[in-house]
């Protein structure tokens, strides 16, 4: 059947608007030095979701006080064990005195999708009004998100994203981060020599940014050559066995390392324990690492933390309660700068009496990592998401 030509170029009409509207949203509503500084396409994961947020004019079917789940991926690395710190001792008792969270429910998924995407389901059926997500498979979990969205209940995905445009997203930008870090280490080596990259877990958002990161940065120095490749799975154990491992198999020169946090204490241990030099190791946030800088002030020139995770939490917390609030994110992904530590920062951290087998990390503050004027930029109607009444 043929339309008629006027209804067709109304047709035509409606959707121009449309798109303009689309491409005028999200994105381009932010301030020009954010877009450019962690929007560029050229220091941007190309799957990173940068279109208008699903929750732009969202209201909350619930009043506060809220319920919220946190369907966790992994719980095995010191990582998650300081976000769950900040979660249980600082977050929780604070949201629930200012009469905003009634409770909190965990869920816990050992790096299986399949168990996670059923946990989503379960925490959605129990009625919680938000459910967070941590370093997931950026596509496995989409279904569930949608089914949460169509139960009216939000997904946020910290540290790594999610591809649903259901889902809102807060991390570093982590191919950026990857390639300060691997940038860093080629400076550091003289801009020629042999380097092993050390992986985070392969398949994760977060992850796999980094790592491309990383790589472009050492590639950006064509005579530093990648030599191996091996997968920490953001584990100091796992680490420190997976470049024994490598060490032993490999006797040619090595002139540096350039790990994803949490993995470069082990990193670093398992250098001393070869008994080959100890060349340099990128260093992020883990303070038993930051402290062996500490003691050896020549060792780098600098480092970066690209995920604190106290912070990296409270950062999708504090989105996650402006959405429930109707504040409206503009974008589907709020991006942070990396936080870089020179020696006179450590210094000013820590004491010549700190530990080296320190598995704490070393947090920014979240007024350093998207605090309440950074995020403001990102949202349609903010506010102080601490003084909102019910």
């Amino acid at each position: 059947m043929r339309l008629p030509s006027a209804l067709v170029c109304s047709v035509a009409l409606s959707l121009l608007a449309w798109s303009g509207l689309a491409s005028a949203a999200g994105l381009d509503e932010l301030p020009k030095d954010i877009q450019q500084r962690l929007y560029n396409k050229d220091m941007l994961d190309p799957q990173q979701p940068i279109g208008p947020s699903a929750y732009r004019d969202w209201k909350a079917p619930r009043k506060a006080p809220w319920t919220i789940g946190y369907a966790s991926s992994y719980a095995g690395n010191t990582w998650r064990a300081m976000a769950m710190d900040r979660l249980q001792n600082v977050i929780i008792p604070k949201w629930k005195k200012l009469g905003l969270l009634k409770d909190v429910l965990v869920t816990q998924s050992n790096l299986k999708d399949s168990v996670q995407i059923q946990q989503i389901r379960q925490l959605v059926d129990q009625g919680v009004d938000a459910i967070i997500v941590c370093c997931s498979n950026p596509t496995a979990l989409n279904q569930s998100v949608k089914y949460a969205y169509d139960k009216g209940v939000p997904v946020f995905s910290f540290t790594g994203y999610l591809t649903s445009p259901y889902a809102v997203n807060s991390s570093n930008n982590y191919q950026l981060g990857g390639f300060q870090v691997g940038s860093a280490l080629a400076n550091q080596i003289g801009g020629k020599g042999n380097v092993l990259v050390v992986e985070g877990i392969p398949g994760t958002s977060g992850s796999d940014s980094q790592d491309r990161g990383m790589k472009a940065g050492l590639a950006s120095h064509p005579d530093v050559k990648i030599t191996g490749d091996v997968a920490g799975m953001w584990t100091d154990q796992i680490g420190q066995a997976e470049v024994q491992k490598w060490l032993a198999t490999h006797p040619g020169k090595l002139d540096g390392i350039v790990v994803q946090s949490a993995a470069e204490l082990g990193v670093l241990r398992a250098l001393q324990q070869s008994g080959r030099p100890m060349v340099p190791v990128t260093i992020g946030g883990e303070t038993g690492a930051l402290c062996y800088w500490r003691k050896h002030p020549e060792y780098l020139k600098e480092a970066y933390q690209l995920w604190p995770p106290g912070d990296d939490i409270e950062l999708t917390w504090n989105i996650m309660m402006r959405t429930l609030q109707g504040q409206g994110p503009k974008i589907q992904s709020v991006l942070v700068d990396s936080v870089k530590f020179t020696f006179d920062d450590v210094k000013k951290r820590m004491g010549e009496d700190c530990d080296e087998n320190s598995d704490k990390w070393e947090n920014v503050g979240i007024e350093n990592w998207g605090g309440t004027d950074y995020l403001d930029q990102f949202f349609l109607r903010p506010a102080d998401p601490e003084k909102y009444k019910p």
